[in-house]
């Protein structure tokens, strides 16, 4: 997640009202970083206090999820969520990055690799499964992200980490040749899976799982939790219109839904811990009357605890 603080808006720029508080889904184009976007937005909506939830590679395309004002405080929580993903998967190639990105580092003809053993890879890497990271990632180690430490020419070794790949489906397989002439198969997959999961990850392993390795070509993310890339924007149709998802609206898509009275506002609001009622667990949007939204809270031994307070 990123966020900065509120400052002035250009100096003379005052043709335009300060955009509401809000979310703003964007379908990210290929060769942006997450950063990138939210520069770019910056600039569309003349804020300075713009963020994301969940980045997204520079050669990903598909939702990214910006918070404008006071709705960058629900982006730690929306980065949560479950993603969903389009995937092209090349056997046949590694590469330094377990993307197209990074320069290949051996080829092995993949021509060989039959179906079914391509669907029990699969089949490997569904559920809740141990997953290391690619070394070229925003991972930390020791204070410093993987990926810097790897440019620097260290040889980095990364912990595996429990993720859930909830749905794992291959709908076609391409027989195809790399530049270097190398038979290889291109795999067209759908995946849903749990924040923290690196797609180009499962890439990697399930080549290597097949003996001739693997990497990601193609990915783009069509769902982060209820956002769907259908109800996303291209910058261009933003610069032109910026459309914004107000923030009660957006919790109320994004989380299970507590209205209170007004008594019961005032103390959530002064950061008291309430009884809650029986609620699905993890953060829950409180509402009081007049639809104001006042916070987000996660129910702790029967009571509310603020996570964040938004009146």
């Amino acid at each position: 997640m990123t966020d900065t603080p509120d400052t002035p808006a250009a100096a003379g720029r005052t043709d335009r009202p300060a955009p509401p508080d809000g979310l703003v889904v964007v379908d990210k184009p290929a060769g942006f970083t997450s950063h990138d976007v939210v520069a770019k937005m910056r600039g569309i909506a003349r804020t300075r206090r713009v963020g994301h939830a969940g980045t997204l590679d520079p050669m990903a395309t598909g939702v990214l999820v910006l918070g404008l004002g006071k709705a960058t405080r629900l982006l730690g929580h929306l980065a949560l969520t479950e993603k969903e993903y389009l995937a092209t998967i090349r056997l046949g190639q590694t590469t330094v990055t377990d993307d197209a990105e990074g320069e290949p580092t051996d080829s092995t003809p993949a021509d060989g690799v039959d179906r079914a053993a391509v669907d029990a890879a699969v089949a490997r890497q569904t559920g809740d499964i141990q997953q290391v990271p690619s070394k070229v990632s925003a991972v930390k180690v020791n204070g410093k992200r993987s990926y810097a430490r790897v440019r620097e020419g260290e040889d980095v070794e990364l912990a595996a980490r429990p993720v859930t790949v909830s749905s794992f489906a291959v709908h076609d397989v391409r027989q195809e040749t790399a530049e270097d002439g190398t038979p290889v198969q291109d795999l067209l997959v759908s995946l849903v899976c749990s924040s923290g999961t690196y797609v180009r990850a499962i890439a990697r392993d399930i080549g290597a799982e097949l003996g001739v390795g693997g990497h990601l070509t193609a990915l783009r993310r069509t769902r982060v939790g209820p956002y769907t890339v259908a109800a996303s924007h291209t910058l261009d149709a933003l610069q032109q219109t910026l459309t914004v998802l107000p923030i009660g609206e957006a919790v109320t898509r994004a989380f299970p839904r507590w209205n209170v009275g007004e008594k019961q506002a005032k103390l959530i609001c002064n950061g008291v811990q309430l009884d809650m009622p029986p609620l699905p667990a993890g953060p829950v949007a409180v509402f009081g009357p007049g639809e104001r939204f006042l916070a987000l809270v996660e129910e702790r031994r029967g009571r509310a605890k603020s996570l964040a307070v938004f009146a």
